[in-house]
């Protein structure tokens, strides 16, 4: 028996557990950590884009704190996925080109699935659900 209104629901509950999983990950891996030593990150981030080290260092802050919590409310999802798309893209064409597949895989599951969130949206489980760029 297929029943459209639960399948529904699990794409919906599948959306909240990528939302969540995926932004706690990039927290915790590279976001708080960056948060948490400031001085110690000015002095060893790349700047490939030559933007200076604060502006560089602001910039992933903002792309691996402030966007991960956004999409882990579900306010503003797929906005919210392009900085962190953008800062992956940077990581792995500039900042280390010599990477292959195995070395750079994190990065790219992380651009798999926030791209996955970028087509899918937030979900029906979403703070933002009623905002027109969800």
């Amino acid at each position: 028996m297929n029943h459209p209104h639960l399948q529904q629901h699990a794409h919906d509950w599948a959306l909240l557990f990528l939302r969540i999983s995926a932004s706690l990950l990039l927290l915790a891996i590279h976001g708080l950590p960056k948060l948490l030593d400031l001085q110690a990150e000015l002095g060893r981030i790349e700047d490939p884009l030559g933007l200076g080290q604060g502006i560089t260092l602001g910039l992933a802050l903002f792309a691996e704190v402030a966007c991960p919590l956004l999409i882990a409310l579900g306010l503003f999802t797929r906005l919210a996925c392009l900085p962190i798309l953008a800062v992956l893209g940077v990581s792995l064409v500039l900042v280390h080109p010599e990477w292959s597949l195995a070395d750079g895989q994190f990065a790219w599951l992380l651009a798999i699935i926030f791209v996955t969130l970028l087509i899918g949206g937030a979900g029906r489980f979403a703070l933002g659900r009623n905002l027109r760029w969800q």
